[in-house]
This record gives structure tokens, sequence and C-alpha cells, in this order.
């Protein structure tokens, strides 16, 4: 299976190169970025050994996609889209914080929630509330960008406190981040879907803030199917999901958890394909569109070309 593990391009003008889990990010004169989002996996903050054919590319696209929706609301780092798993864009003076936003009590918030907790990032949960369950109003619950180990969770108050981000510009990625997951959940509905929670980044360039990286994508958000959401949450049943958590599923099912000692379990050729299946059925559901493959060929030939092809333009 013809699968993109990593890249090694050497571009026009390329001026720095950061390998990162999942992505390749190439910088072009100090001014763009060139992202390619290859099709390496990781669960539980290890990258699995084998990569999944055509990961990137869904990932890539869905982002693409949400971003192209949302450009009303607030200017975006795309440029160009020039190959189903590269997006080149503004490189951008990130904000030290991400935006998380929850509409439903899941995941990291129920977790703290069932251990007791009632406050999250300075969020008052009410008593009384049980997992998946919708709250009054989207909460928004930040993380610091750590460069090493960890996000954490940090409060508004704190992150004013400290400087992290002027008041001005922290109430600007509020009203923004609501905007976002106000349009992320229309879309969504019209998919039979819900928005459960996400993340967006935002960053500046020449004093405008930009949205940055990707959105709504099965890796930074969650997603429940709405059929059937009410009688399952009355029942006190698990909620059926569209994410990459059956990934690790899997892995915990075959004892990895990424805990010291533990060894991932044999990616053999089945399990990839099926992960590779199941992302595309992701992309299909989400973006209501056919999964469209690329055309056979050494996929890093592909992308060096279309890449070329596209900085050739925009550096003209």
């Amino acid at each position: 299976m013809n699968a993109l593990k990593e890249t090694n391009f050497n571009f026009q003008n390329q001026t720095a190169f950061y390998r990162g889990k999942v992505r390749d990010v190439y910088t072009i004169n100090n001014e763009y970025l060139v992202m390619v989002a290859s099709d390496r996996i990781s669960a539980f903050d290890v990258v699995l050994p084998r990569p999944i054919p055509h990961k990137g590319q869904v990932l890539n696209q869905i982002a693409a996609k949400f971003l192209a929706a949302t450009k009303d609301i607030l200017p975006n780092w795309v440029v160009s889209t020039p190959d189903p798993s590269v997006t080149i864009g503004h490189s951008c003076e990130p904000f030290k914080v991400e935006m998380v936003i929850r509409g439903y009590l899941s995941g990291h918030a129920w977790r703290t929630y069932r251990d007791g907790g009632r406050v999250l990032c300075g969020e008052i949960l009410a008593d009384g509330l049980r997992e998946n369950d919708k709250l009054p109003e989207p909460i928004i619950t930040p993380t610091t960008k750590a460069a090493v180990g960890h996000d954490e969770d940090i409060s508004r108050a704190d992150i004013l406190a400290k400087g992290i981000v002027s008041e001005e510009d922290y109430v600007q990625l509020e009203a923004y981040t609501k905007a976002l997951f106000q349009r992320g959940t229309e879309i969504a509905r019209e998919r039979g879907l819900i928005l459960v929670d996400t993340k967006y980044e935002f960053g500046k360039k020449d004093g405008q803030i930009y949205l940055i990286d990707e959105i709504h994508t099965p890796d930074s958000s969650r997603y429940f199917y709405a059929e059937g959401y009410e009688e399952r949450q009355a029942a006190g049943e698990a909620q059926k999901q569209l994410s990459k958590e059956f990934v690790r599923q899997w892995l915990i099912e075959n004892g990895f958890q990424g805990k010291d000692g533990q060894q991932i379990p044999e990616m053999t050729d089945e399990v990839v394909a099926s992960i590779s299946e199941r992302y595309i059925e992701l992309y299909e559901h989400i973006t209501g569109e056919s999964f469209v493959y690329p055309e056979a060929g050494e996929v890093n030939d592909r992308v060096q070309k279309n890449v070329d092809q596209a900085l050739a333009e925009i550096l003209s």
C-alpha cells in the first residue's frame, strides 16, 4: 500500500523544517508554510509503526473544506491546497493557547467531573450531569501549548494574569471560537451529526488574527451520530462516535495504552487496511462527498511536483 510515511523535501526558498507527530512542515522564505499531512498515525502520544494509506489526505481535505466554509467569520492561513495531502499557507505567530470548546460533557471534561471536579478552566459545572449530557451553553476550556510534554488546562483569568494573550485579543479569540463552533454545529447537523467538542488554533500576521492549523477533523474533534442520541442518553448507553476512537480501542484491546513497558501490537496489513477504510468512511460521512483516490504512483514524487508548481506561482 502506497502511504506517505515521512518526507525529506528541499523546496524552493526553504528556510526551515519541522517534523511533528503526523505532519511535516516546511517554511518558505520565512513567510509561508508547506504543511504535508503524512499518513503517520498517533495514539496515546505515540506514533504507531505503520502509516495508514490516505489518512493524511482525509484530514487535509476535511480541514480545507471547513476552512473554506468559515472564512467569512475570520481570515485563515490557507493560500493553496496544491495536493490532496498538502496545504500551503501564511506563516503566522501562533497564540500560545489552544481554544477548546465543548457543547457536551464528554472526554476530559467528563473524567474531571466524574472525579468530583465542578470547575473546569474557570467554568462552573452544575451538579447532576451525566456523561455526554448537552451543556446549557458551550463552554471554552483553553489549554496551554506546551513545547515539551502535555498541554495543560488553563483558565481565562490565568491567561490574562500571566499575559499569555492580551485581553483585547482574548475577547476576540473567544468570539471567533463561539462563531466557528456554531458554524461547525450547523454543518454537522446537516450531515446527521453532533459536533461535541473541538479545538481551534489562532495566530497573528501583520496585526490581524488568523485561524490556523486544521479544524473540524476527526482527529481534532469529537462527533456523535444525531440519530438515537436522545434514546441512548436516556438509557444510559454509550454514544455512537465518529472519531479516531476506534484506533485507541483497538490498541486498548491489544494491551497498549502508551504506558511504560507496554508494546505496540502488530499492525498487520489487514489492520492497516481496516483503519484506512474507516478514515475514508469518516471523510465521506463528515463531508457528504465521495472520497477521490489519488492516481497510482509514487506519492513523494507527486507531492514534490505539485508543491513545486504551486510555490513557483506563489513566489513569482
